[in-house]
Parts: C-alpha cells; sequence; structure tokens
C-alpha cells in the first residue's frame, strides 16, 4: 500500500521528527524511573556511534520505548503493519522511529529500511521472536536477524527486558518493576548476502546472548533438563516425547536392574514394547536421582504410591523447578488431588497435570490430543511447547481439579462398565454413565468448569479407556465380575489399575460432600467385598424407588 511505502521512504531518508521524539523521550523518562523503577544493566556495552542492531525479547508494546531509554540516540524499531493504517498513529509512530513490517511473511522492504538506517550510521531495534511472545521462556527466533548482522556488517548488541508484560491491565497502566539487561556485543565478517543456513547459524550464536541475559534477570529458562520418575508405560512414553523435544531426560525407575536393562536394550519391553529410547534418555534407579538439577519433575507413579516417593523426592526439588504430576486417582488415606498432595510438599514454582486420551504406545506412534491443566500461565506455555515440539496436541487449562476428578471418572466409569458388562451393554453403559454423573456433580460443587467433563480429559479419555486392548482399568472391572478379590487383581495384571484403588476413596469424597452417589458407593463395596457384583449390576437398570434424586446422567 502506498502509505506503507511512504513510511518505509520516511524511516530511510528522514528519520525521526526531533521535535516529537524529544519531547516524548523528555516525558517518558523520568516517568519510567518513578512509576516503574526503571533499571538498566550494562548500558556501557551499548557503543556511542556507529551502526547498531539491539536484539531483544519482546514481551510489551512499551518494550522499544524502554529499550530506547538505554541508548542517547534515536533507535529505529519494527511495528506491525496494521498499526500505520491510521493516518495520524501511523505518523506518530514514525516520528518516534517506527517503520512497518509485514509479519508472517517475508518482507523486503522491512529488510531493505533496516539496511539504509544502520548504512547511516543509526541504532535498529529487532524483535527475532516475531511478535510479542506469551508468558514463559523465550520463543525461537527467526533468522532474519542473523541475515541483516552479516549483509551489514553492524555491531550486535544482545538486549533482555522484563517487566514490562505486568505493566498493562486492560487499559490501565500499572506500576512494576523493569529491569533491563544489556550483554556484550558482538560482531561478524560482513558477506555480500548471506544464505539460508548461514543467516540460521548466526541467528543461533545471537540469541543464546539474548537468553543468557534474560535468565541472569530471572526470566524463565527453557526445559533443557527433566526427571520422569516412574518407569511405567506413560511415564517411559513422557520421557521419550520429552527427549523428541530437545531436552535430556532422566527416567527414574524402581530398581537398577530395570535401569541397566533399559540402557543396554534401549528399550523397556515390559511396559512399552517395540519403542526405543532415545540417546536423550538416561535410565538410573529413582532413589540415585538429583533433583535439583533438573527444570522439571514429572511423577508418573500410581496415586497410591504417591505418598512415599513424595516423601523420598519432593525435599529435594527445588524453587527453580516446575512439577508436573501424571498420576490419575486419588492419594490415600484421605483421597487428596494428587497436585494438591505434591504442592504442599515440594517447593515447586509451579504444578500441572496431564489429561486426555493418551495411550502410550499410540500416542508416540500417531500422535494424542492431551489436556495440561495448570494455574501458571507461564508453566502452560514451557510445557506446552515441549509436548508440541514432540508432536503431541496440546490444549491448556486452568481447570486443575476438574481434570483430575475427570481422571478419576473415567477410569471409575470404565472400571464399571466392564464389572457390569456381564449383564449386557445396557447395564454396562448405565453403570459408566451413572458414576460419570455422579463424579462430575462432585467436581462441579469444587468448581469445575462444565466443558472439562464433556472434552477430552472426561468422555474423551473414557471412550479410549473403554476401547484401548490393554486398559488396565476395564480388564480390572472383568476380573471383578468374575469374582476375584480387588486384593489379586494387581498381581494378575502385572501393573496397577489406578481405579480398584481409588474409587473407595472417592466414594468417601462423595459422601463427605454429600453428593448422592448410589451407584459409585455399590462400586466401592463390590471392590471391599461388601456387596455381590450381581446384585449391584441388577440394580443398576432397575426402576428407582419414589421420590429419590440422584445425579443426573446426561
Amino acid at each position: 500500500m502506498d502509505h506503507t511505502k511512504n513510511h518505509h521512504v520516511r524511516a530511510r531518508t528522514k528519520g525521526v521528527n526531533p521535535i516529537v521524539y524529544w519531547l516524548m523521550r523528555a516525558w517518558l523518562q523520568p516517568f519510567a524511573h518513578l512509576y516503574w523503577r526503571l533499571s538498566r544493566i550494562g548500558r556501557e556495552h551499548v557503543p556511542t556511534s556507529g551502526p547498531v542492531i539491539f536484539v531483544s525479547n519482546h514481551r510489551s508494546f512499551i518494550d522499544p520505548f524502554i529499550i530506547g531509554l538505554c541508548n542517547r540516540r534515536p533507535v529505529y524499531y519494527v511495528a506491525k503493519e496494521e498499526l500505520f493504517h491510521n493516518r495520524f498513529l501511523g505518523w506518530f509512530l514514525g516520528s518516534l522511529g517506527a517503520f512497518p513490517v509485514r509479519r508472517g511473511a517475508g518482507d523486503a522492504d522491512f529488510i531493505e529500511t533496516a539496511k539504509a538506517i544502520l548504512k547511516r550510521g543509526d541504532p535498529v531495534l529487532i524483535f527475532p521472536e516475531g511478535t510479542r511472545t506469551r508468558p514463559g521462556a523465550l520463543g525461537k527466533p527467526k533468522r532474519g536477524v542473523g541475515r541483516l548482522a552479516l549483509e551489514t556488517g553492524a555491531t550486535v548488541v544482545p538486549v533482555a527486558i522484563i517487566g514490562t508484560e505486568a505493566i498493562r491491565k486492560g487499559i490501565r497502566i500499572r506500576p512494576h518493576k523493569i529491569r533491563v539487561r544489556i550483554g556484550a556485543p558482538l560482531n561478524f565478517p560482513q558477506v555480500e548476502q548471506a544464505t539460508g543456513p548461514l543467516a540460521a547459524a548466526v541467528t543461533d550464536r545471537i540469541w543464546p546472548n539474548v537468553m543468557l541475559q534474560w535468565e541472569w534477570l530471572g526470566g524463565l529458562p527453557p526445559l533443557r533438563r527433566a526427571a520422569v520418575i516412574g518407569g511405567g508405560s506413560w511415564g517411559t512414553a513422557v520421557a521419550v516425547a520429552l527427549a523428541r523435544a530437545g531436552i535430556d531426560v532422566d527416567l527414574g525407575t524402581r530398581t537398577r536392574a530395570q535401569a541397566e536393562l533399559m540402557a543396554a536394550s534401549r528399550r523397556n519391553e515390559h511396559y512399552l514394547p517395540g519403542v526405543d529410547l532415545p540417546e536423550r534418555v538416561r535410565p538410573v534407579k529413582a532413589s540415585e536421582l538429583e533433583l535439583s538439577t533438573h527444570d522439571l519433575v514429572a511423577f508418573a507413579v500410581p496415586a497410591a504410591e504417591l505418598p512415599a516417593v513424595v516423601a523420598e523426592h519432593g525435599p529435594n526439588i527445588t524453587t527453580r523447578t516446575g512439577v508436573l504430576v501424571l498420576s490419575k486417582g486419588l492419594v490415600p488415606p484421605l483421597g487428596t488431588l494428587p497436585s494438591a498432595f505434591v504442592a504442599e510438599r515440594t517447593h515447586t514454582w509451579a504444578t500441572g497435570v496431564l489429561g486426555g486420551p493418551a495411550h502410550a504406545v499410540e500416542a508416540l506412534d500417531g500422535g494424542a490430543s492431551l489436556v495440561l491443566a495448570a494455574k501458571n500461565d507461564a508453566f502452560a506455555r514451557q510445557v506446552s511447547d515441549a509436548l508440541s515440539a514432540a508432536k503431541l496436541q496440546v490444549t491448556h487449562t486452568t481447570d486443575v481439579i476438574g481434570v483430575e476428578l475427570a481422571g478419576c471418572a473415567k477410569n471409575a466409569a470404565a472400571l464399571a462398565a466392564a464389572a457390569a458388562s456381564p449383564a449386557g451393554p445396557n447395564a454396562a453403559g448405565a453403570a459408566a454413565g451413572k458414576v460419570f454423573a455422579e463424579v462430575d456433580a462432585f467436581a462441579r460443587g469444587y468448581g469445575s468448569q462444565p466443558q472439562t467433563f464433556a472434552g477430552l480429559a472426561g468422555t474423551g479419555d473414557l471412550v479410549a479407556t473403554v476401547l484401548a486392548e490393554g486398559s488396565r482399568n476395564r480388564r480390572a472391572g472383568e476380573l471383578l465380575a468374575q469374582g476375584m478379590p480387588a486384593a489379586d487383581i494387581a498381581g494378575v495384571l502385572g501393573q496397577t489399575p489406578e481405579a480398584v484403588a481409588s474409587v473407595p476413596l472417592l466414594a468417601a469424597r462423595l459422601k463427605q460432600a454429600g453428593v448422592d452417589a448410589p451407584v459409585l458407593n455399590g462400586l466401592a463395596g463390590i471392590i471391599e467385598g461388601r456387596i455381590d457384583a450381581e446384585r449391584w449390576t441388577a440394580g443398576l437398570t432397575a426402576p428407582k424407588p419414589a421420590g429419590r434424586k440422584t445425579a443426573k446422567a446426561a
């Protein structure tokens, strides 16, 4: 568009409007120091003359102006093209040094304008992430900054800024500490035309210097090292997924013999047959893990084992480490939700849980749609980005209680359906639907969102559990229907069916909360040996006594 071209011409030839620029700076500088308590570290690294490319992370609309206060010369920067569609706003931004860029596509005008500004000896500010990033660690840089550095020979100055993401809430500008740290300048040999691989290589040299300043300021680092405690099928699958995302993973097993066998064969044939362990996965006996060096710790043990595992490893988890809970069920003896149990006993900075339909082998071979529940947005983005890099689809929610109780409900419903299956599909469907509805009613009383049970973490996971050939909870229900004592089921299956342990705890929690749950209570009675399975099954489709109210199964 013509007006966009005009803004490029202005940036290349005229530059900033000195009256507008210095008036704005005279007002902004004291305001930033007083209202935002601006701290600028490393200003001695900024060259006082000659072409300079400032390379920075990007969190807020105010970033260009704050970084501009770190330099005594006007700094030119890119802004999205849409802002220049408004004639007055475009003029104002251009007066302050902005020039347009088309995001999401190659923009030759942007490159030529930046080159022209650098050629006359002025500084240019580049945000290689391409746009303002969400909370969490830094995003991935685009290679344009490497190309610009090579083709202009300008000095590159790495910059990190933190705190600007918190200054705005709606239209209100809030007081919040802003800090900027400037690293030592970098220089690269000038070339006539940089190839794509060469530009990418130089970008990969520049960006770690920005990350260094960012982490020095206390910014969230990327996930580099993780520990997964629990060498079962899902624990091993998550370890493999994280390794595929470029993360070094320590996989903690119950025994040293198991760890040595996995290290030698590079497989976990007992729990995850046919899947090769990437080189980044290091099997180790869980008791030998040194968790103070990890960015992420995942607990992948049955909920019933969490008290012992957290007691052993919880004190070693530092405030710099996030925790991901993969356990589904309730923690004995009180029926505590796993994430709450772990959060209360560790010093982690954030806790999240993973739900949704995810059969381990199929998730690694063909992908899976997972639900990550976490209150902390930065942690959610950090983990989601890692799992997405492993080709898994991840949806984020803050409904932690809902996702955990949905996991309990789907296991209980799958167990109930299988236990009632000898009476036919009507009884099996009634058992699953009623148990699921009873737990849903309980969850809503604690603030769970309705869509959680209706979505991937609830019904989606239930369908996957019922259909999966290796479903432990479905097989456990079949054994209960055959009259096998609940205490013998884990030994027969060779793995822990979470629902057998969690259903009695879940029934007790619903009773304490005053939720009428006759079907879940009956299932708990079968597990505890108090109720005959056939009598419970017969009542699933029998007419209800007049006046009795139960949780609606729809």
